[in-house]
């Protein structure tokens, strides 16, 4: 009944007014069903009040305390308070009691808007009713006092709360701490700390509560305040604290006193980590240095700390920075000697370094380095070395370049046979991937006189064969004439690379598993249940993971990862939260990626659940799992877009806690507020971080100058602009890119341009997001070839178009007319590697069909069924 009742409340449209549609329904209310119905309707608070109005006119009594709580709720996070103030009336009116919930709720939305004197005189109206505040009253009121920085106040409740025994949280105590301490008062502040400590908020039997605190006041630069608690954990021999006061005197750039202390770790018979010595030495390296740098390098090999990959690559970049680049290679190789594989970033790092003193042979020899290993190139350094070579005007080189780019991602365009006649590439360092482009280009029957030099050989056999044809048995003969070598390693690496060719991925993956001498791994089935989900196959997934238990093959927490992640991207909450209660249920111990695509899709706009997000954000932490930035940005954007800003708020005492620096917790949440339209609420905000104000303006100088003039404060903007340079913050490629798009949308393209020729001017290099900005302007403006020439220059040159600006393309073209263009488009994304949409796909279709182009909107439907067939079984 509560779903039927709901849907004719939300229907936008429909037979007669909703009332009327309710009277025809002939349901028989009582308060517990309108009280769901209600809550159902929180987002919608104007549709909820007139389902509210009609049910106190056709049955008054179905409404209770409960029902009108939950309106009090709706119309509080709606800031309606005039609407409130006439619920609180009915109430008496009716003889209708208030419980606490009422008392706490209206406490809480007159806090939360910063109207302290209502809730204090709420406060007051509790205790004179028969209600006495509880915790939850009185933790919402000190959180709405100490946001506006009243901390008197805040103290004196707490002190309430003490003599009555309540029990307090940390993030209650971080928040009133912070608050005190900015305000100055020091007695207030020493007598909060000492009773979180007394009430055992930092427990001896914990350390890593030390520890996350040291290293938020480190982040904090309050040093002085980070020594003190760094003495009671020496005393109490919880931890090595010292560690954390050397990042926290580098963060403030003070060298001698990191190194002083440093020298007493050492004296006192402390072994630093490495990470404490490649922190030392990165600064070091960063003031030029160089000698101090390789001498404490020196030194921590010779007290047996063994270097992890950042400390050798720190010290490989050191080299490259003097030119040193013999030095360079052998450290950089001691990593095998060691044991170490280099990573990614420790090429790209390379790669990097030697781009500044401009040794081109020196980065090809990486790149080469970088292949041979392995190692997943990808075009971000790709793009890079380009960029490079062209500055260096080394045009012959660039080619070679972008031919091994093209090379690598191993699906080449040219299918057909060139027996003999494919010509031979002249000795070269990038050759070494001769073979492997003259591999792309043979026909099947050729695969098996093929000879395999290294394991990257068998991989493009297999590759080429899965992506040439259509249809599986031509398939299943050329891998039965090949000769490779099968292993779990490779099958996962090939099912990573044809993850777009979905049914022959499948059926690779089927064939494979018969084989004698092979058998899938874990890995394997995880690789197969990625592309399954990818393809939206959720019944063949979840029977693949049924055969992988069946199999006794480990459930691992990354399997029940995939499967979460994958449902997220399709929007099936439900059932992604009923996965994870398995997974819990299964004794399978969630890790930190469980919890962060499970909460992010909990704050997806579709299927959003954000009190089961804040639990688990919460559940996260206590398992020990620390979030990441995208994690954290999601979290706070749908806590603000929801209006839940206390939690908001707890959010970033978490991030405190966890030791993210003031500065940049409250950047994040201030980021959030702007991209939630609460610019009141971001500014207000700015001014409660103190003598961090500096640092912080420099982080959301972007995001406040997108808030104004999202909301046409263009002179505010402009001023805050100013206001930044004058203290040496020049404006970010974010804030260029908002006064670009703000001017097109004022129709004022002059100063768009006027705009994005100042950023080039000033070294700013745009992004691929500034191009949007310019080809949606110039489309809006009616200025098509424009739109198209800054289009094929970011084609030709960088930042290359990705899905949003192809889409975006797409529905400016045939919302003027240009159907045809856009069906252009939509064949250059596909060619791109760029997967197009339904929704691009329909766009394109529907403008056809508009104008009369029946015959081409036929092809695009045949072009979508065919990427259908590609990625289905």
């Amino acid at each position: 009944m509560v779903e039927e009742i709901t849907n004719i409340v939300r229907a936008e449209t429909g037979a007669g007014s909703m009332e009327e549609r309710l009277e025809k329904s002939g349901l028989v209310l009582d308060s517990e069903v309108v009280e769901k119905v209600l809550k159902r309707c929180f987002k919608v608070p104007q549709l909820a009040l007139r389902f509210f109005s009609w049910v106190k006119f056709r049955n008054g009594s179905c409404h209770t305390t409960r029902t009108y709580n939950t309106m009090l709720y709706i119309a509080g996070e709606a800031k309606d308070f005039g609407l409130v103030e006439k619920l609180i009336g009915e109430m008496e009116e009716k003889g209708c009691e208030k419980d606490i919930k009422t008392w706490t709720i209206l406490i809480s939305h007159y806090g939360k808007a910063k109207l302290i004197g209502k809730a204090l005189l709420i406060l007051e109206k509790t205790r004179e009713s028969s209600c006495e505040p509880d915790v939850a009253a009185y933790i919402s009121l000190i959180h709405s006092l100490c946001n506006a920085q009243k901390a008197n106040i805040a103290l004196e409740f707490y002190k309430e709360m003490v003599q009555m025994e309540m029990q307090l949280d940390m993030s209650l105590y971080k928040l009133l701490l912070t608050c005190l301490a900015g305000c100055g008062d020091i007695a207030g502040f020493r007598s909060v700390s000492d009773d979180m400590i007394k009430g055992s908020q930092i427990p001896e039997r914990d350390p890593d509560d030390f520890e996350t605190l040291v290293k938020g006041l480190c982040k904090a630069d309050r040093i002085t305040d980070a020594v003190e608690i760094v003495d009671i954990m020496k005393k109490r021999k919880v931890l090595d604290a010292e560690t954390h006061g050397i990042s926290g005197y580098l963060r403030r750039n003070d060298i001698p006193r990191a190194f002083d202390l440093l020298q007493t770790m050492t004296e006192s018979g402390y072994v630093p980590t490495v990470s404490t010595y490649t922190e030392l030495m990165q600064h070091l390296f960063r003031l030029n240095e160089y000698q101090k740098g390789c001498k404490l390098y020196v030194e921590m090999l010779e007290r047996g700390v063994e270097p992890d990959s950042v400390a050798i690559t720190s010290m490989v970049a050191g080299h490259v920075r003097q030119n040193r680049i013999s030095e360079a290679w052998k450290v950089f190789n001691s990593m095998q000697e060691r044991g170490l594989r280099p990573t990614w970033k420790s090429y790209s790092v390379f790669i990097k370094e030697l781009s500044k003193i401009s040794r081109t042979d020196e980065i090809i020899k990486v790149l080469n380095e970088m292949q041979a290993s392995e190692i997943v190139i990808g075009d971000e350094i790709f793009d890079w070395i380009i960029s490079y070579l062209e500055k260096k005007g080394e045009t012959e080189m660039v080619q070679k370049v972008m031919q091994m780019q093209r090379t690598c991602k191993l699906y080449p365009q040219e299918h057909k046979a060139s027996g003999n006649n494919v010509p031979k590439r002249p000795a070269h360092n990038l050759d070494l991937n001769s073979n492997r482009l003259e591999l792309g280009r043979m026909d099947f029957h050729l695969v098996e006189h093929i000879p395999k030099t290294n394991n990257n050989q068998d991989l493009q056999e297999i590759c080429r064969i899965l992506s040439t044809s259509t249809g599986w048995c031509l398939i299943e003969e050329a891998l039965e004439r090949c000769t490779v070598q099968f292993t779990p390693q490779l099958v996962v690496k090939i099912l990573r690379n044809c993850s777009l060719h979905v049914h022959a991925a499948l059926c690779f993956f089927s064939w494979v598993g018969k084989r004698d001498g092979y058998s899938h791994t874990t890995e394997t089935y995880n690789m197969g249940i990625k592309i399954l989900g990818c393809g939206k196959n959720f019944k063949d997934m979840k029977m693949l993971f049924f055969e992988m238990r069946r199999k006794g093959h480990p459930i691992t927490p990354d399997t029940w990862t995939i499967m979460i992640m994958l449902y997220r991207r399709a929007g099936l909450t439900e059932i992604a939260l009923r996965n994870f209660a398995e997974m819990k249920a299964d004794n399978c111990k969630p890790n930190g990626s469980t919890y962060k695509y499970l909460i992010i899709c909990l704050c997806g706009r579709k299927g959003r659940k954000e009190d089961e997000a804040i639990k688990l954000f919460q559940e996260m932490i206590r398992a020990g799992y620390v979030p990441d930035k995208e994690l954290v940005e999601t979290n706070l954007k749908c806590l603000c877009q929801a209006g839940k800003l206390l939690d908001g708020r707890r959010c970033i005492e978490f991030l405190c806690k966890l030791g993210f620096t003031i500065p940049l917790s409250y950047s994040l949440y201030i980021r959030a507020l702007c991209q939630a339209g609460r610019l009141e609420e971001a500014l207000a905000l700015v001014d409660e971080v103190g003598t961090e104000r500096v640092k912080l303006d420099q982080y959301i100088f972007g995001s406040l100058v997108h808030g104004l003039l999202r909301r046409g404060r263009l002179k505010e903007a402009l001023e805050k602009v100013d206001s930044m340079k004058q203290v040496g913050i020049h404006p970010t490629v974010h804030v260029y890119s908002s006064l670009i798009v703000h001017f097109f949308k004022e129709k004022q393209m002059e100063k768009a341009l006027e705009t994005f020729q100042e950023m080039k001017e000033e070294g700013c290099k745009p992004t691929i997001v500034t191009y949007s900005a310019l080809i949606r302007g110039h489309m809006d403006m009616g200025n098509i070839v424009d739109a198209w020439n800054v289009f094929r220059l970011i084609q030709r040159e960088g930042p290359f178009p990705d899905f949003k600006t192809y889409s975006m393309f797409i529905s400016s073209l045939c919302k003027v007319g240009k159907s045809e263009e856009a069906l252009q488009l939509l064949s250059e994304m596909s060619d791109s590697g760029i997967v197009p949409s339904s929704i691009n796909f329909r766009t394109v279709m529907f403008g056809l069909n508009t104008e009369g182009k029946h015959s081409l909107a036929s092809t695009v439907l045949q072009k979508k069924l065919a990427l259908k067939s590609k990625r289905t079984l």
